[in-house]
């Protein structure tokens, strides 16, 4: 894809993903600031990002590291020179505990951990290899899916995990998904201080029985602003807002739209109506469906597998067959794995083609 660089970017072949690199780099940069500024660490997520490149760029912004959501994820990352990861998932298959103890020797990688049979499994694997993997303990701060309940039943868990030979008992984490689709935003803030606080009173207690608790991570680009507030957090896994799409900003990330679908205009059967070559295959409609860049008179309504329905104001609405149409994402992390490449664009131009190195991996 060489062959574009250089060139509008309104020539690609469509339906094209392509980024606002400007944007995205100011995204970056206050992101960066503002954990910064409140003095909290930032190890950003990248299971809507998918790319190397990208993530390094977190990474030169000033991220202490990143976090994955699956041990192939991670793979790819660490291939491409980033050693600090923390894969926000456990890893439980037995061919997955050889190739995360053996990934150790190629970069720092820590991993959830909410069961001692699969504590003991990555420990003895770790043995085995002549390594050690980092642990945190994953503590259920209300999303009710993965993780142990705050308080006694953790500490008694860290117990445990700081006497396996194999583990390096590093902390705590948690995400508190749940708040992310709350509107009022007294109401959100008091949900994430309850959430947030279980997971740092778990921390503390864990402290007081002995054992150093380096690491009290959790957040999402969806609440960063407040859970990156609260005391005794260390680190906030905020990543996908680098995107700005629509459903982070509708849940109060406050970043540009950065990340983009380039369509082109295939029929206007009626007045009205027009349909454009991208549907679901080629972006995500089920959190908000992505909007018309720049044309308030024109509408996304429905997506089909290959098609975008369009209503228009009035018929006479200018729109052509052929025309190109800018759509913003409604949502990044259910977008970009459906594509092999982003286009990273300046003022217009493409200024670098990425490979989606991390669609595909999920295990």
């Amino acid at each position: 894809m060489s062959a574009n660089i250089g060139n509008d970017y309104h020539l690609l072949d469509t339906p094209a993903l392509w980024v606002d690199l400007d944007i995205l780099e100011s995204n970056i940069r206050n992101m960066a600031s503002f954990f910064r500024s409140v003095g909290v660490g930032w190890r950003p997520h990248t299971k809507g990002i998918k790319i190397p490149a990208i993530a390094h760029k977190l990474l030169n912004a000033g991220a202490l590291g990143i976090t994955c959501a699956k041990l192939s994820e991670a793979e790819v990352m660490a291939a491409s020179g980033i050693r600090d990861i923390l894969i926000a998932n456990q890893v439980v298959d037995a061919p997955k505990i050889v190739r995360l103890v053996n990934l150790q020797k190629h970069a720092n990688v820590m991993v959830a951990v909410d069961n001692l049979e699969n504590a003991a499994d990555i420990s003895r694997a770790a043995e085995t290899y002549h390594t050690k993997v980092r642990v945190l303990i994953e503590v259920n701060t209300g999303m009710n899916r993965c993780g142990l309940q705050p308080g006694e039943e953790a500490v008694e868990f860290a117990r445990e995990l700081a006497a396996m030979p194999g583990l390096i008992f590093s902390g705590v984490m948690g995400w508190e998904g749940h708040v992310t689709k709350i509107a009022d935003q007294q109401q959100k803030y008091d949900e994430v201080k309850r959430s947030v606080g279980s997971l740092t009173a778990t921390a503390d207690l864990i402290r007081q029985a002995g054992f150093a608790v380096e690491i009290v991570s959790c957040g999402g680009t969806g609440d960063f602003r407040m859970a990156a507030l609260q005391p005794g957090v260390t680190e906030i896994q905020a990543g996908g807002g680098v995107f700005g799409d629509l459903t982070y900003t509708s849940w109060g990330a406050e970043q540009a739209h950065s990340l983009f679908v380039l369509t082109t205009v295939i029929s206007r059967p009626a007045p009205t109506r027009a349909v454009i070559n991208a549907g679901h295959k080629t972006m995500d409609g089920e959190h908000v469906i992505p909007v018309v860049r720049g044309r308030k008179d024109i509408v996304l309504t429905k997506l089909n597998a290959e098609h975008g329905i369009l209503q228009l104001e009035d018929a006479t609405t200018p729109l052509k067959i052929k025309e190109k149409l800018d759509l913003i994402v409604g949502y990044g992390d259910f977008t970009v794995f459906r594509h092999d490449r982003l286009y990273g664009v300046r003022d217009g131009k493409v200024e670098v083609v990425w490979d989606i190195q991390g669609r595909g991996k999920l295990g």
